[in-house]
């Protein structure tokens, strides 16, 4: 009588483990819709946004009517889509959600979250810098929402 065989386990893929096409996709789609998005309201819906009558200015033209309309909250859908992109990859079935993945997403959010506040400090908030001084004070709230999705990744280190 033949020893029933274990099962052999199947390696899926070069790292072991099953990636998923869509949730990478997911990921892709995120980002960069979060980035097309602050680069779409910075560079076209900006200055219609805080034109005002009193400026004694001609009124600037507006291509996107809806998004000037939002004001300064297009940079809260902007960044969310961004990081809300970086939440989604820290997944297992993603690269960046395990193994070393892990690590780089974690350790580089921190420190662009740390890169991001710091430099903030140092230019100041009369910067020419166009996102910097759009933002003003919400640079902190971008720094901070950086380390807060690298913690998202360290709660997958193993």
């Amino acid at each position: 009588m033949s020893k029933v065989k274990a099962r052999q386990p199947q390696l899926r893929g070069i790292s072991g483990y099953e990636t998923s096409l869509v949730r990478c996709a997911i990921v892709i789609v995120l980002v960069v819709v979060g980035i097309a998005w602050i680069f779409t309201y910075t560079k076209f819906g900006y200055d219609h946004a805080h034109w005002t009558k009193s400026s004694g200015l001609k009124e600037p033209k507006n291509p996107i009517p809806w998004m000037s309309d939002l004001k300064d909250w297009n940079y809260l859908i902007g960044f969310g889509l961004f990081f809300l992109g970086l939440i989604v990859a820290a997944h297992k079935s993603t690269p960046l959600g395990r193994g070393r993945g892990v690590v780089v997403g974690m350790l580089g959010c921190f420190l662009i979250g740390l890169a991001w506040v710091v430099f903030f400090y140092f230019v100041g908030a009369d910067t020419q810098i166009p996102l910097f001084a759009e933002l003003g004070q919400k640079n902190l709230f971008v720094g901070v929402a950086f380390m807060a999705v690298g913690f998202s990744y360290a709660t997958k280190w193993e």
